[in-house]
């Protein structure tokens, strides 16, 4: 739950279409994969042939996710690129060093 919630913590304070999509799909995808990863381990406490079915289930859901989502975060990112959309540039000058 803490990575779906730094998401959207992301996809608020971000500036820009690109840092919002980079920030969705990574915390999106490690959120979902933990908590798949979870359902798993819950379910080997109880070893009966239909949870093993369940859980080969929710690995297979898991391939899906690990391919899928960043394959359309790419996906959006290219047609952004494609329609012309800008990426963020700061201009109130240069950065501070310290």
């Amino acid at each position: 739950m803490l990575l779906f919630v730094a998401g959207m913590v992301g996809i608020l304070r971000l500036p820009d279409a690109y840092t919002r999509l980079h920030m969705a799909g990574m915390l999106d995808t490690l959120g979902l994969l933990t908590l798949l990863l979870g359902l798993v381990l819950y379910g080997g406490i109880q070893a009966t042939p239909m949870t093993l079915l369940v859980q080969l289930k929710v690995l297979l859901l898991w391939g899906f996710v690990l391919i899928t989502s960043p394959t359309a975060t790419h996906a959006m990112v290219d047609a952004g690129v494609r329609a012309g959309l800008a990426p963020w540039v700061q201009t109130d000058g240069k950065r501070r060093r310290k």
